[in-house]
């Protein structure tokens, strides 16, 4: 298949494939991650610290420097190659190849400091159980370049799709971003009001994180590259979550509720195979929000761009 009739098409991407190359690539994404958090003042719900897909892979976006210049971290996973590029027309690059995370995070390090953006993160991952400090790992060293030219390519279809779902909302929602955490895609609904305090719990990841993330009523929809299906799965869940919320009916064949997660799924291999894949992640997405939404007594009229006039779409 030519890179123009792949990038029109969901990619298979197996999970038992690629895990290794997985496991290694979040980290990468957690020293790049870390590193744009360092630099931005915290923005709601850390929508601060997420990278952003692009045409060849994933994007800190521009960000500042306390004493440097501007500067911005590009992973071009097309090319293979980490960019680092600074305002002031400096360019520094690390090629995307098997290494311990430990080389990576003392090439990126190295890389800032020659370019005169050097900038001091907490080296240790968030949101893994026993996690191995960046400069300790050298456990972690795949890089199997396909597979993650694939799971950049599934970004950029559930990125479109996201952003359609996302753009019959006008209340309160959050960009289609990938974080770095669990190296999840996501975008958030939220109906206005405050949350009950969050419980926490999320390996190192003090609870301070996630009073910040849940301090007010949402639901959140993505993709995981984990979980129960065999390419990963679609995700939908809602913060607090209401009364009768995960029994409801209408779903999508094939989605379920999955009480380890607490979150409704969707296998991505049913949307990748589906004749009409759009379609069905979709109604996967609209059906879980709905029931949100209803159950938890949202004004769906003030916040939906269809309920307020139908002819606006």
């Amino acid at each position: 298949m030519t890179d123009r009739r792949a990038a029109q098409h969901w990619p298979s991407i197996p999970v038992a494939d690629w895990v290794d190359t997985r496991d290694t690539f979040q980290l990468y994404t957690q020293v790049i991650g870390k590193i744009r958090m360092a630099n931005t003042t915290l923005a709601n719900h850390w929508w601060n610290v997420p990278l952003y897909v692009t045409a060849r892979g994933l994007t800190t976006s521009l960000m500042p420097h306390p004493t440097g210049p501007s500067f911005q971290i590009d992973l071009d996973l097309v090319a293979h190659r980490l960019e680092v590029v600074t305002v002031d027309g400096r360019t520094g690059v690390l090629p995307l190849r098997p290494r311990p995370v430990a080389d990576f995070h003392a090439e990126v390090v190295r890389l800032l400091d020659e370019l005169d953006v050097g900038t001091e993160i907490w080296p240790v991952p968030v949101e893994i159980p026993g996690a191995i400090p960046f400069p300790d790992d050298r456990e972690h060293a795949s890089y199997d370049a396909d597979a993650v030219h694939r799971f950049w390519l599934a970004l950029v279809q559930m990125t479109r799709v996201l952003t359609t779902f996302r753009d019959g909302f006008v209340g309160k929602s959050s960009p289609v971003h990938f974080f770095w955490g669990a190296i999840d895609l996501a975008t958030t609904r939220f109906s206005g009001r405050p949350a009950p305090e969050h419980p926490g719990g999320a390996p190192n990841c003090g609870p301070h994180v996630m009073l910040e993330a849940y301090s007010h009523e949402v639901s959140s929809c993505g993709y995981w590259p984990g979980g129960p299906g065999e390419e990963g799965v679609f995700y939908s869940y809602a913060y607090p979550e209401p009364a009768g919320y995960r029994t409801i009916g209408g779903l999508p064949e094939g989605a379920r509720w999955d009480d380890e997660l607490g979150e409704f799924v969707l296998p991505y291999e049913l949307v990748r195979t589906a004749p009409d894949p759009d379609a069905l992640l979709l109604a996967f997405l609209q059906r879980t929000y709905e029931a949100a939404a209803d159950l938890g007594d949202w004004d769906r009229t003030a916040l939906e761009r269809d309920a307020r006039d139908p002819s606006a779409r």
